[in-house]
């Protein structure tokens, strides 16, 4: 895989970095779409599904996508451990995660934060222009939560008004533009998760919604 960081930062430190921080952000993501699961009266089997989904759907959209094949969740063995070690984790102790679910919420927002700069520079890393390579951040960032909506047979939340998407495009632009203006990727990730990250709970704190049509539907 082309290298994602500067040659400044030693490649097996960057290496271990990156999975470790992507398998943090399929668990947080894979209890959310557990918790959906279980508020949808699925069985063990359907936990563990809409767990996987979430967690993986968008790594494994943007993998497709961009020719990293396989993808990195058919690739190494933790990556599919993860989320269903965490569809386990919920569908054992569901109504103390519940309880938790603020605190799901914003660990949420922190993988959505850390998928969409990730995604957005190994997009980058392998050719693609800067608009691209951040819409392909945003997709991996909001890709697993979209399957796990439908599956669930509901309006994805992306859709419905919440400020999800837009977040995560910001977020992955930054990074991809400060990339291309010659800045140390290391120096530009944390920042650009930061404002994506900061941005997704002020907009939960505050009841930011996306603009919506005025009045009724004429069909």
């Amino acid at each position: 895989m082309p290298a994602l960081l500067d040659s400044s930062v030693g490649p097996v430190d960057v290496a271990g970095v990156l999975i470790g921080l992507d398998l943090l952000g399929i668990f947080v993501f894979a209890l959310s779409g557990g918790l959906v699961a279980v508020r949808k009266e699925l069985d063990v089997f359907g936990v563990i599904m809409l767990a996987g989904t979430t967690g993986l759907g968008g790594g494994f959209l943007r993998d497709v996508l961009i020719g990293a094949v396989p993808p990195a969740s058919l690739r190494d063995w933790r990556y599919l451990l993860v989320p269903v070690a965490a569809g386990l984790l919920v569908f054992r102790f569901h109504p103390s995660l519940g309880r938790m679910e603020r605190l799901v919420t914003v660990f949420d927002a922190a993988g959505l934060a850390l998928f969409c700069v990730t995604g957005a520079l190994k997009a980058q890393a392998y050719g693609l222009g800067p608009l691209p390579a951040a819409l392909l951040g945003m997709l991996t960032g909001i890709g697993g939560g979209i399957a796990r909506d439908v599956l669930a047979g509901r309006v994805p939340v992306v859709l419905r008004g919440d400020l999800y998407a837009t977040p995560a495009l910001v977020g992955a632009g930054l990074a991809v533009v400060g990339v291309q203006a010659g800045l140390p990727t290391a120096a530009v990730a944390g920042p650009a998760a930061l404002v994506c990250f900061g941005w997704r709970l002020l907009a939960i704190r505050r009841g930011w919604e996306a603009p919506r049509p005025s009045g009724g539907a004429s069909v």
